[in-house]
């Protein structure tokens, strides 16, 4: 571990005590084979390491269909859990926000989720999902291992299960997911949270408007496909989540993919004080 980065980490963990310590060797790994954490500051990856050594104090790792979860994989997930939260103040209360569940539970890869849907007319219909990953409200998160651990084709495709999810529980955090999260007071500059989510929502809106169209128009027509992952196109809390996941880890081709969303994201994720109460779109 290099000198300086060592020094960052003591520095920034001694604020925060008691914190649990994560080895120096598995976390030079981690960040090392993730090409969006190798891009933080040392001084952000010294913060991210206090994080994720608090989240890992506080969250059980269950591996399903027998496979093991190591010290390693936990400290990759919680690293890429904790990056949203990076900007967001004392590592205790930011932490807050994944308050309202323990259980993490990783799958060797896809799970098959059985699934019930409710017709017009009221049948029940049975069917099968296959998932890559699912944060339940008020419970735990599940992911799937094959995809957190494909990281270099993941990153240049814009994708991240690990974020995905987690963002899913900022949006949970008021209520059913609609994607928007609870936001902060002054948010982009705004004195009511009444502006507040006028601001995202003028924002959002026409951003999901236009990309469900060039998803449509891929599928039924034949016309080139959007970068950004198909299934936000699915609602809005899905467009959240999905591009949340491509502004974490590509951040320059989601900056080229969608202008309008980068400030006010780069507003959501730089700080966050106390959140106004979320209204629905």
């Amino acid at each position: 571990m290099p000198p300086l980065l060592n020094r960052l980490w003591r520095r920034v963990r001694a604020t925060v005590a008691p914190v649990p310590d994560i080895s120096a060797t598995l976390w030079l790994q981690t960040i090392q084979r993730y090409p969006f954490l190798a891009a933080l500051s040392l001084h952000d990856q010294a913060k991210l390491r206090v994080l994720s050594a608090l989240f890992l104090h506080h969250k059980e790792f269950h591996g399903a269909h027998g496979l093991t979860v190591t010290d390693a994989m936990a400290i990759d997930i919680a690293a890429q859990a904790c990056l949203p939260l990076l900007h967001w103040g004392d590592p205790a209360k930011a932490l807050g926000w994944y308050d309202d569940f323990v259980g993490i539970v990783l799958h060797p890869g896809e799970a098959v989720a059985r699934r019930q849907t409710m017709d017009e007319a009221g049948v029940v219909h049975e069917h099968t999902q296959v998932l890559l990953g699912e944060a339940m409200e008020r419970g735990p998160i599940m992911l799937s291992w094959q995809h957190v651990s494909n990281a270099t084709e993941n990153t240049a495709r814009g994708h991240n299960v690990v974020v995905h999810e987690f963002v899913h529980k900022l949006d949970m955090k008021n209520g059913q997911p609609n994607g928007c999260p609870p936001l902060p007071a002054g948010f982009m500059g705004t004195h009511t949270g009444r502006a507040a989510y006028e601001a995202w929502w003028a924002a959002w809106e026409p951003a999901y408007e236009q990309f469900r169209e060039r998803v449509i128009m891929a599928e039924r027509f034949g016309a080139e496909r959007p970068w950004l992952d198909a299934y936000g196109a699915t609602s809005q809390s899905e467009f959240f989540a999905v591009a949340c996941e491509a502004y974490f880890v590509n951040r320059e081709r989601f900056a080229k993919e969608f202008p309008g969303l980068m400030p006010v994201l780069d507003a959501f994720f730089a700080t966050q004080t106390t959140p106004t109460h979320k209204t629905m779109s």
